[in-house]
């Protein structure tokens, strides 16, 4: 037997590994498609399309916000950043409402539908209290809660009825009673219509087309029969057809579809067509940040209801392709949180945000392009208002926090959070316990391959 020059036998070599198959690398298109699919299908994917999106959006949207409301603060005799102040401050207290909603669980969720609701139904009715309510641009919907703050007491009626209904329809599943008419509209569509009276008297028919979809969500996700939907739509249809065949403002914003000069016969189109105007001035790559020339007065409201508008002419066709883009991925990832959900609640939960965010996107996003009567609705988590910004992050926290309880979801989140020092009780040499170890893969991978080290 060969000895070393130590005179000792040599240390026994470990058997080599047997070489690993490698499987054919896919090439080309085939192979990214296969990539991205394996990616997209991720049990994190829906939490952070909803995370980073509605990020991205809120970002973006303080940026728009700033550059758009800066000739309007200065024709106020205001300082250029009043408006931008204002959103941000509501944009940190938004955040603050995001983390918490995201930590809660669902049945703090569950247990706080019936305060919100009240709470909210109570402030609608404050608004119509002279005095109180102060009224904006001819709708009396908001209440002044001390200098130039003022609060949309009907926008957190949106998140209410979201969180109620959707525990109202839960505890009926859970008591399979969603199979009769009557348990599926009573109390649901009462309390809707009730909310939406106090909406209408104030006269903003643009938060209670939201509410109305809202609705029609939530009766969507449990179930309803065609002829039960059908019917609350015909109903809400000819409803709403009276109301705006009895307001003169709403038979003009209807008259304006499609107008190409802001003169329009008898009917004045000047917000419409200067969002056109906006929009087409822009090219591809739009004028440059802050260069925006319809903003200089031309377009009323360019800084709420129109700031896709002033995208579209400071950054073009790339950056409203991008604000299109990230609405997509938000509403994709909150129909796939309600669809692989076994919980009904987090179901309607999630359905219902996803359907208010979605619903306000197109109707404010098709009333600049021309596509649909304008509303006065801002576009979620980017046009300037607080109120509508804080009850909206609130529900994006709700999706963020469903996304993580998804089993798969909640294990990948586990398997990527290291366990920092050491076990309780350990120190010193003398302790007997061995350090915690690093809960990676890698640490796995080492400590069950076989080396012949010494």
């Amino acid at each position: 037997m060969p000895t070393s020059r130590t005179g000792r036998p040599p240390a026994p070599r470990a058997p080599k590994r047997p070489a690993a198959t490698r499987l054919p690398r896919e090439n080309g298109v085939l192979g990214l498609y296969t990539r991205a699919r394996r990616g997209w299908d991720r049990p994190l994917t829906a939490y952070y399309l909803i995370f980073g999106g509605s990020l991205l959006i809120t970002v973006l949207g303080l940026v728009m916000v700033y550059s758009a409301s800066q000739i309007t603060a200065l024709q106020m005799s205001l300082p250029g950043s009043y408006f931008f102040r204002k959103q941000l401050l509501a944009a940190v207290i938004g955040a603050g409402l995001l983390f918490a909603a995201s930590r809660m669980p669902v049945k703090l969720h569950r247990a706080l539908a019936y305060p919100i609701l009240a709470g909210a139904v109570f402030l609608m009715a404050l608004v119509q209290v002279p005095g109180i309510g102060v009224s904006v641009n001819g709708n009396q919907n908001w209440i002044a809660v001390g200098g130039s703050f003022q609060i949309q007491p009907s926008e957190f009626g949106k998140l209410a009825l979201v969180l109620w209904g959707a525990d109202l329809l839960a505890r009926k599943q859970d008591r399979k009673l969603l199979t009769q008419w009557k348990h599926m509209l009573v109390p649901l569509v009462p309390a809707a219509f009730m909310l939406l009276g106090l909406i209408m008297i104030g006269g903003d028919m643009g938060t209670a087309i939201i509410l109305t979809a809202i609705l029609f969500g939530l009766l969507w996700l449990a179930g309803a029969p065609t002829r039960l939907f059908a019917g609350v739509l015909s109903v809400a249809a000819v409803l709403g057809l009276i109301l705006i065949k009895t307001s003169p403002n709403r038979m003009a914003r209807l008259q304006c579809l499609g107008a190409t000069e802001p003169q329009s016969g008898p009917v004045d189109c000047w917000q419409a067509v200067h969002g056109i105007y906006a929009l087409a001035s822009g090219g591809i790559f739009g004028s440059g940040l802050g260069a925006s020339v319809e903003k200089w007065g031309q377009l009323p409201e360019a800084h709420t209801d129109f700031i896709f508008a002033v995208t579209g002419e400071e950054l073009g066709l790339a950056g409203t392709l991008s604000v299109l883009a990230l609405f997509a991925a938000l509403g994709y990832a909150g129909i796939r949180v309600a669809g692989r959900t076994e919980d009904p609640f987090v179901r309607y939960a999630a359905g219902g945000v996803t359907t208010w965010i979605t619903a306000q996107a197109v109707i404010n996003i098709g009333a600049v392009l021309g596509l649909l009567p304008i509303a006065g609705v801002p576009l979620p988590l980017f046009s300037y208002g607080g109120s509508a910004l804080l009850p909206t992050m609130f529900a994006i926290g709700l999706l963020i926090a469903f996304a993580r309880d998804e089993p798969a979801a909640r294990a990948a989140l586990a398997m990527r959070q290291p366990r920092f020092g050491r076990k309780r009780g350990a120190g010193g040499t003398g302790s007997g316990r061995s350090p915690r170890r690093w809960n990676t893969m890698r640490r796995r991978a080492t400590a069950a391959r076989p080396s012949g080290e010494r």
